[in-house]
């Protein structure tokens, strides 16, 4: 009630010339005070209260040529204390948002809060004008049912926006400036440009501007590309040749986007080999970037130069196609092939030391027998402690020889290639006294215990001399067994021959 009586003995105040005049020059000196404390660039915002000031200056002149009393000398009152109370409110707004609380938070407030307060504003001074009028608002309102009914009905999806408009404000999952995305169509992945009451403005990268209302916003999952940070990861897939060893094209692609423009450094792009297609492998490449809106420039340089590096190491970009080839297969042709192949791994096989107690006949047939396996980096050829029987011979890459005692595990040494390993499971059948990794990729030629019983069923005399070469070569990795000399180094060659010989024997079933 006291605050009724208040705005009642204000605005007869008001009514009077001498308020008038009183209130006119209170809003002169709001906007001077405003326009000295705002900064340049924002004193535009004072034009609308600048010309509800001059209107109602013009209004107050036009108001004496009337006659006194008169009802068009009032209502050209009216409209000139309308357009002064507009000036005040306005600038009294600025003063307080802009001026005010934008120097203490260092930054304004959300477009749609200073919307709401300057509405605010503006509907208690037209309720106040009203009721000068002598019209009671709440009465206008519930006279009649029908007029409640439409307004309300009117402004359901208004009052639907402001509200979803408001939550976005609190909870302020994006900004003005941040890139978002609220559908699933990509070409309305845009920067917000403008959030009010209403709708959020979006320019796409086709500089085009979406207006999405805020309960459209509120109920869609939105992604915001610029946070938490401005850090953003893109994907790119690209295929391969099956004949290409997948660590060989991972090395590839990450040497092509090494220094690729707007790619990251740190994170670091990393390969991923993500399905094995119908026609190729698909790789799946990881890069980081902080440039959001160059996206697609920067993926783009990124495919280019994936091509070029593939089409300076030979690899092809395979595509779904059918191709028939026509050729005669001849039995000389294939022979020839296989001869071809046979012949290279016997080269191989004549640098592996105890293998050369064999005939070349046989060291041929062995050869034939035997087959190449593939590891890639990082996996495990043999691990210790397992049973298998196979020899390996290093045609390609390095190799790691790992010793696990008491949990934990210790390199020994590293295996290149022409090195070997894997000599005692084969002939013995000992279980693996150390564990082998691949350090990058490698091609090993693998002998095992049927290609090798083969060798030995045909020139089972070589027995011997192979259980003296075994034993010669532990004694040599025996640091105490090589410190003897004479009659003692070879006493204990012979015991070790002797024990070996039969493992051999029975491994392989001689007499």
């Amino acid at each position: 009630m006291y605050a009724r009586a208040l705005v009642e003995h204000l605005f007869k105040t008001l009514s009077s010339a001498s308020g008038i005049t009183i209130t006119s020059v209170v809003a002169v000196a709001l906007l001077g005070m405003t326009a000295l404390l705002m900064p340049r660039a924002d004193r535009h915002h004072l034009r609308i209260p600048v010309g509800f000031l001059i209107a109602h200056l013009v209004l107050r002149g036009l108001e004496f040529l009337f006659e006194e009393g008169s009802a068009m000398r009032k209502a050209v009152g009216i409209v000139g204390l309308a357009a002064l109370l507009v000036c005040i409110g306005r600038t009294s707004v600025l003063l307080v948002l802009d001026v005010i609380l934008g120097r203490r938070l260092d930054r304004q407030l959300p477009k749609i809060i200073r919307d709401i307060i300057q509405g605010v504003v503006y509907f208690v001074l037209l309720l106040a004008l009203l009721r000068q009028l002598g019209l009671e608002p709440g009465q206008l309102l519930t006279t009649s049912a029908l007029l409640t009914a439409v307004i309300g009905l009117s402004l359901q999806d208004t009052l639907g926006n402001l509200i979803a408009g408001l939550s976005v404000q609190i909870q302020r999952p994006f900004s003005v400036g941040d890139w978002i995305q609220f559908d699933a169509d990509p070409k309305n992945i845009g920067r917000v440009v403008e959030s009010n009451w209403r709708a959020t403005t979006i320019l796409t990268l086709d500089e085009i501007e979406v207006v999405v209302p805020n309960g459209a916003l509120a109920k869609a999952a939105l992604r915001v590309y610029t946070r938490p940070s401005r850090v953003v990861r893109r994907n790119i897939f690209v295929t391969a040749s099956y004949d290409v060893e997948p660590g060989k094209v991972h090395q590839i692609i990450l040497d092509a986007v090494k220094d690729a423009p707007g790619v990251l450094k740190e994170p670091p792009p990393t390969v991923v080999t993500n399905n094995f297609a119908d026609s190729a492998i698909e790789y799946w490449l990881r890069i980081f970037i902080e440039q959001f809106p160059r996206r697609d420039i920067i993926d783009g340089g990124v495919r280019d130069r994936i091509w070029y590096a593939f089409k300076r190491n030979g690899i092809s970009i395979p595509f779904p196609h059918r191709v028939v080839h026509m050729h005669t297969d001849s039995v000389e042709t294939r022979e020839r092939a296989e001869l071809e192949r046979t012949e290279d791994r016997n080269r191989a096989l004549r640098d592996i030391h105890f293998l050369k107690v064999i005939g070349d006949d046989q060291r041929r047939e062995l050869a034939s027998r035997a087959s190449t396996r593939l590891f890639s980096r990082g996996e495990t050829i043999v691990r210790q402690g397992e049973d298998s029987a196979e020899l390996f011979l290093i045609l390609r890459g390095e190799t790691a020889v790992v010793l696990q005692t008491n949990g934990v595990e210790k390199e020994i040494t590293r295996l290149g290639p022409g090195k070997f390993f894997g000599e005692m499971a084969l002939l013995t059948g000992e279980r693996r006294k150390a564990t082998v990794k691949a350090l990058h990729d490698c091609e090993l030629l693998v002998i095992d215990h049927n290609a090798f019983k083969s060798v030995l069923d045909e020139q089972p005399e070589v027995v011997e001399a192979l259980s003296r070469v075994l034993a010669e070569r532990q004694i040599q990795l025996d640091e105490h067994a090589a410190s003897l000399s004479g009659d003692a180094l070879a006493t204990v060659v012979q015991r070790e021959s002797s024990q070996l010989l039969g493992k051999i024997k029975r491994l392989f079933k001689l007499s």
